[in-house]
């Protein structure tokens, strides 16, 4: 039987283990990307970047592509609902971020992203997901293209059986699923048995990775042994905690994790804050950090009092002044 823990191929790219971190807006950026990975995340994606802004040259959406210090590999996800402009943004990203694997969104279900055709569109209209994909993989030039789907649009009309094998006639090195519909949103319980069966679906002829529900070690364990999937892909499980990967990676491996204690959980987010503040400004980190560092207070003593003067924080001296005697 294989580890649980245990390396894989997303077309040409070798990864050593199988524990990623999803594309989160707002939150997959490269000062946070870095900290997941300092903290055992294996494989990292970028926030979902528009590819209408990258083909008009929005510098904004340029920056999202940012690779982080310590990213050896990682993936920059567009979306969109054309496949003209699909393959044009495509082009722009292997150009300039010279990332290691493209991803195509196809499981958001943010009305504004789904009404213009990308997102959770795609996984209910499989024609077009395979004309997207087939587009943005003739342009790739060798650089692995993978997809997230989700399971359908709403209950009973499931289509990521019809989504999966349009990615994989498209010629996609990977399939990343989300088991909930786009109805759900991100309410209510992802089916995990929906993943089961794409794995079995699939049938070995490009890895699965699953999405949904990962909000600490054993969930990812539980996913891995009862779904088969080739890895796991935390999103809202890692915000505030990227040593969700060093711990599952221990419980993985080991049988069990010492969850970390809370002066390193405030300086990591001190670290990711400097990190912010480097890429952009002090004022935008400090107002960004503020719902990072809520997530960071958690399991904190005296949580709940840190968290209230956290959102008025301005300043990095204000952040200092907050958890000085956390660092003590």
């Amino acid at each position: 039987m294989k580890d649980l823990y245990h390396p894989v191929k997303i077309g040409n790219v070798e990864l050593q283990g199988n524990l990623f971190l999803a594309p989160v807006a707002g939150y997959s950026d490269a000062a946070f990307r870095s900290v997941c990975i300092e903290n055992g995340a294996c494989f990292t994606y970028t926030e979902m970047v528009s590819a209408e802004a990258l083909v008009r040259g929005n510098p904004k959406t340029e920056i999202l592509m940012t690779r982080a210090h310590n990213e050896k590999v990682y993936s920059v996800q567009i979306f969109g609902g054309q496949a003209d402009v699909m393959a044009q943004a495509a082009k722009i990203v292997r150009e300039k971020s010279h990332c290691e694997v493209i991803d195509i969104n196809c499981g958001c279900p943010v009305p504004k992203i789904v009404k213009t055709g990308a997102g959770s569109a795609l996984t209910r209209d499989p024609e077009r997901l395979f004309q997207i994909a087939k587009a943005v993989v003739d342009v790739a030039e060798g650089i692995p293209v993978t997809v997230k789907i989700r399971s359908g649009w709403e209950r009973p009309s499931l289509t990521w059986k019809e989504a999966a094998q349009a990615a994989l006639e498209a010629g996609v090195s990977a399939i990343t699923i989300h088991p909930r519909t786009k109805s759900q949103g991100y309410e209510g319980h992802s089916d995990w048995n929906i993943m089961t069966q794409l794995v079995e679906f699939v049938d070995g002829k490009v890895p699965v990775f699953g999405s949904g529900d990962l909000f600490k070690p054993e969930d990812a364990k539980k996913m891995l042994e009862e779904t088969g999937a080739d890895g796991v892909m935390f999103a809202r499980g890692a915000m505030g905690n990227p040593f969700i990967f060093r711990d599952t990676t221990s419980l993985l491996k080991t049988g069990s994790y010492e969850p970390v204690p809370a002066v390193v959980r405030v300086q990591t987010g001190f670290a990711e804050l400097e990190r912010l503040t480097k890429e952009t400004s002090e004022k935008h980190a400090c107002l960004e950090m503020r719902k990072r560092f809520a997530a960071y207070s958690k399991g904190i003593q005296n949580g709940a009092a840190l968290r209230a003067q956290i959102v008025h924080a301005e300043s990095i001296q204000d952040y200092h002044n907050i958890f000085d005697e956390v660092l003590k």
